[in-house]
């Protein structure tokens, strides 16, 4: 399989590695509010890709973060007046269900920031140690100029910040750009460390929980395109520096924006959609397929029509579905499975094209006789990306009534054998001669 790697901007292959699995981070969320369809839109991609993987008998160890100790907590905790720790369990446990609303269970392992603490601490220290960062009297800072390829991700030259990096005031800083591994204090949510009481910065928290379950360096890092710079680059500079081994990631995996009707979500312009109102007004498996009929590196842009219209395409499926016709397989269904098989994986082994896969899928359908063979091949794919589709099988009744059919138009009563196949087609069930 090949996979665009954002650092190289070259597809790279995915290797399985001689010995273990293969192995996934994916950036989690920052636990303060409730997920929104731009969070549905990252974390179907990975799942996607990784419930394909394991279909292609890859082992596959997906590791996701919990970012539950973050600036944005503890103010959101204090414009509500509760507690941080509490709000972000809150939301932490809102996010679980949300991924569970939408069919994403294939992550091996969530880990939240604040029950690492000695690995962040460790990680911290090997810094100091190795000269690559420094205390003041406000924290500790990673000193970017000792990293030379700093900005090598995002094509960036260190003079030309992008607005919006999360800069500390600090007048001890050696540099305006260097980031926090260690904010200072003792009021809110805080931990003991070696530098005093106070609290990880953001980028520390992913390269100590992926070092400790991943190692220094493995295959795979994903996340939204916003986290490129400058998140995804500031771990870049800590785990190589930390461990003095590159490449930290094998590929790195950007998915695109999701807007909505062509702006970015917002909760002053009003068209900030989360993913339970989401859910109120269409299925799991709609927002899966609006995710997957984009390249999961486009942009998406998400209007109240988008949805319909993959509903639309949901129908076609279901009503095929519905459909199920009791009669012999035709013999030039084998070949037909056999040119689809190889269309579809073709697509996604080539950076995970899902726009092209369903389009493999859609015209199977068009083409294939609605038999149990066709359903199933139909149901084995979509299952492969993750949608949630039932087939209909016979019951006892309705085997009943086939015989019964069968029976009346031997004895050539076809007006009650046509009685019968109607009630077999209420039921769900199409009966073809």
């Amino acid at each position: 399989m090949l996979l665009y790697d954002s650092l190289s901007e070259k597809k790279k292959k995915v290797v399985q590695p001689n010995k273990g699995d293969l192995k996934l981070f994916v950036c989690g969320p920052t636990v303060y509010d409730d997920t929104h369809i731009g969070h549905a839109r990252t974390y179907i991609v990975f799942d996607a890709l990784v419930k394909y993987l394991r279909s292609q008998k890859i082992k596959i160890f997906y590791l996701q973060n919990i970012t539950d100790i973050d600036d944005k907590i503890i103010n959101r905790a204090k414009l509500k007046k509760q507690d941080p720790k509490e709000l972000a369990q809150q939301f932490e446990k809102a996010y679980q269900q949300d991924m569970k609303a939408l069919g994403i269970n294939s992550v091996d392992k969530y880990a939240r920031a604040s029950t690492h603490m000695a690995q962040i601490k460790k990680q911290i220290s090997t810094l100091i140690k190795k000269g690559f960062a420094y205390e003041t009297d406000n924290g500790v800072y990673f000193e970017i100029k000792k990293f030379p390829r700093y900005g090598q991700l995002s094509k960036q030259n260190l003079n030309e910040l992008r607005a919006g990096w999360r800069i500390e005031p600090d007048l001890q800083k050696k540099d305006p750009m260097d980031f926090a591994l260690w904010k200072k204090t003792d009021t809110d949510w805080h931990f003991n460390s070696p530098w005093g009481k106070g609290r990880p910065g953001w980028h520390i928290e992913d390269t100590a929980i992926s070092e400790k379950y991943l190692g220094s360096q493995y295959d795979l890092h994903g996340a939204a395109v916003d986290l490129k710079f400058p998140h995804h680059e500031s771990e870049i500079a800590q785990q190589e520096a930390a461990s003095g081994k590159k490449p930290f990631v094998k590929i790195w995996l950007h998915a695109g924006f999701l807007l909505v009707n062509g702006e970015k979500m917002s909760k002053s312009a009003g068209n900030f959609i989360t993913i339970k109102d989401f859910l109120k007004k269409y299925p799991a498996n709609v927002m899966r397929m609006i995710v997957l009929s984009n390249h999961y590196r486009s942009p998406i842009n998400y209007t109240h029509k988008t949805a319909e219209q993959q509903q639309a395409a949901l129908d076609r499926i279901f009503n095929f579905f519905r459909t199920v016709t009791l009669k012999k397989e035709p013999k030039s269904l084998t070949a037909l499975i056999k040119k689809a098989d190889k269309q579809f994986i073709a697509a996604l082994e080539s950076d995970f094209h899902t726009p092209k896969a369903l389009a493999v899928i859609f015209s199977f359908i068009s083409k294939a006789p609605k038999t149990k063979k066709s359903k199933q091949w139909i149901s084995d794919k979509l299952k492969t990306l993750g949608f949630d589709f039932k087939i209909p099988k016979p019951t006892m009744k309705v085997n009943k009534m086939i015989k019964e059919r069968e029976q009346l138009r031997q004895q050539k009563q076809y007006e009650e054998a046509d009685k019968l196949r109607k009630k077999m087609e209420v039921l769900g069930f199409l009966v073809e001669d």
